[in-house]
């Protein structure tokens, strides 16, 4: 585990800033900043309830927010620093934007005790598919290549972009 810096704990300082800010606000205890180069690039809270939206979560917001002002779908050179552990979704956008490194202050433990489900789907993922509670299945469509169309022609695309 990686050791963190005065400027790691400074931003945290400030994601967990935001996620206070958001709780008085009516909103979820969550908050993350984007940095690159010392510098804040964007910064997101919880919007899940405001939105009505369960992708809206603070890191997921911040990322967005960043890659529009950098205007790129690739923050490579960013860090992302939250308020809590990234949930899964959360970590796998992280892993999407291509994120050089994710720094959080609470753990998954912590989300669990205050009523979120983070620590819950960390465990799910662990298990088999059969066992979830929502059925996830694959289903092809008739003709065998159907299911795989798409791919094929993303990659006789010349000028497709590469993520």
């Amino acid at each position: 585990m990686m050791t963190p810096t005065n400027p790691d704990l400074a931003w945290l300082d400030q994601a967990l800033d935001l996620a206070i800010a958001n709780v008085d606000a009516g909103g979820g205890p969550f908050g993350a900043v984007v940095v690159r180069d010392g510098g804040a690039v964007a910064v997101g809270q919880n919007r899940v309830t405001r939105d009505l939206d369960p992708t809206a979560h603070a890191e997921v917001v911040a990322i967005r927010a960043a890659c529009r002002a950098l205007d790129t779908f690739a923050l490579d050179g960013c860090t992302l620093y939250a308020s809590c552990e990234p949930c899964p979704l959360c970590l796998a956008s992280s892993l999407w934007a291509r994120l050089d490194r994710v720094v959080y202050a609470a753990d998954r433990h912590d989300a669990a005790r205050g009523g979120f489900d983070d620590l819950a789907f960390y465990d799910l993922f662990g298990e088999d598919r059969d066992t979830w509670p929502m059925p996830v299945t694959v289903a092809v469509p008739a003709g065998a290549t159907a299911a795989a169309a798409p791919f094929d022609k993303w990659l006789a695309t010349a000028a497709r972009t590469h993520y």
